[in-house]
């Protein structure tokens, strides 16, 4: 059975519009959440969002889709992300093979324009040119018709584990024969729908996110598209290898619509499964689900405490980024990648005072010359569809 290593990255968020830019803002501790420029809302003074820094003409100017007016700013996201992950993985003339696999991902998709949804959905004007933009697997028919792609392609919606598992998909597909390659990924964007929908749910905060704090006070929505190009060892013996997507697991502890059962049921048996996988008992790193809410980083510590016993070292990039729906699991797979490439771990931000009984800190400072072979990327959807990954090292 073939390992599958990643060959190509690429992902714009709040915190830059390209994996450099990115990279630097973590070295930095420099968040990207802030009051929204481009989102509007009732709400756009009352929380801060983790927004792209683009605007939809500036996200245009980056692909060749300025004279279509039928494209989302999540299909835009999508694009950006995609083409720097191609690019870097030197695959441009192999996208359209038939051994060449799209798995992505959104929660919201064309549902960023709300708006319009509305007046289209109840016939208040002419059709709209996003008439056929709304799913969420728009994108991903608009990626496969401007790139030809011929191979499979298939869109997830686990919510925030949806892009988790399009990578755990891309390489069960690889290691089984059936593709020798697959873009796997996510982009969700800002929209009425789902801020509105967390703001029922009671759970966003007025303040930028502050994951594993005792005080923590609720989730900040970004927004984001990632992409890794996962391929057979087969094919890349003379490529850059990332790291390798050496295990998987996924579970549904079916608790509760919106919360994970306190017992950490799902998270559990999900890093179990990632790391018999892997065949391995340990990891150097976790980048966590972290969502800074009350019933999710409580929940996640138990099952790391549970499991581990020490806790490793931890922290939670949404302290960046917000939390980007389904994008998340690919974006943090990908910051996941850039601590192992470059022995280094990122700040948590706006931690002061440890979850009790576990009183263990996230990580408080950049750290540089760290020894970090294996980390474990976890992320949780509703209704406890967990999902956890293990990236390792290629030596």
């Amino acid at each position: 059975m073939s390992k599958v290593f990643v060959t190509g990255i690429g992902a714009l968020s709040a915190i830059g519009n390209n994996i450099q830019e990115q990279l630097e803002s973590l070295r930095n501790s420099k968040t990207g959440i802030g009051k929204s420029r481009f989102f509007k809302s009732r709400y756009a003074d009352i929380f801060p969002f983790g927004e792209i820094k683009l605007s939809n003409q500036d996200l245009k100017q980056k692909i060749s889709t300025s004279k279509d007016s039928s494209f989302t700013r999540t299909d835009l996201v999508a694009f950006v992300a995609f083409s720097e992950a191609i690019k870097d993985a030197k695959i441009e003339d192999l996208v359209s093979n038939k051994r060449t696999a799209l798995i992505s991902s959104s929660t919201v998709g064309g549902m960023c324009e709300t708006d319009q949804l509305y007046n289209d959905a109840n016939m208040k004007s002419k059709a709209s040119p996003f008439i056929e933009s709304y799913s969420g697997g728009a994108h991903v028919l608009k990626l496969a018709e401007k790139y030809q792609i011929k191979g499979f392609t298939n869109t997830i919606n686990t919510a925030c584990s949806s892009s988790a598992n399009a990578i755990m998909m891309g390489t069960k597909m690889i290691k089984a024969g059936i593709i020798d390659r697959a873009i796997v990924g996510g982009a969700d964007t800002l929209a009425k729908f789902t801020v509105n929908g967390f703001n029922a749910l009671q759970i966003l905060s007025e303040k930028p996110c502050k994951p594993f704090d005792e005080n923590r006070t609720g989730l900040t929505l970004g927004e984001a598209g990632a992409f890794l190009v996962l391929e057979k060892e087969a094919d890349c013996k003379d490529k850059k290898k990332y790291a390798e997507i050496a295990g998987y697991g996924n579970t549904n502890d079916a608790f509760h619509a919106s919360s994970l059962s306190e017992d950490a049921k799902g998270i559990s048996l999900s890093i179990q499964n990632a790391l018999d996988t892997a065949n391995i008992k340990k990891v150097d790193y976790v980048n966590t689900h972290g969502t800074a809410t009350g019933n999710n980083d409580q929940t996640e510590l138990v099952g790391l405490d549970k499991f581990f016993g020490e806790i490793p070292p931890y922290n939670s990039t949404k302290s960046y980024t917000g939390h980007t729906l389904a994008a998340a699991g690919a974006l943090e797979a990908i910051f996941s990648i850039l601590a192992i490439n470059n022995s280094e771990l990122y700040q948590s931000l706006n931690v002061e005072t440890p979850i009790s009984p576990f009183n263990k800190m996230p990580i408080t400072s950049y750290q540089k010359g760290v020894e970090i072979n294996t980390v474990l990327s976890n992320s949780f959807g509703f209704a406890g569809n967990c999902t956890s990954l293990i990236l390792k090292k290629c030596i």
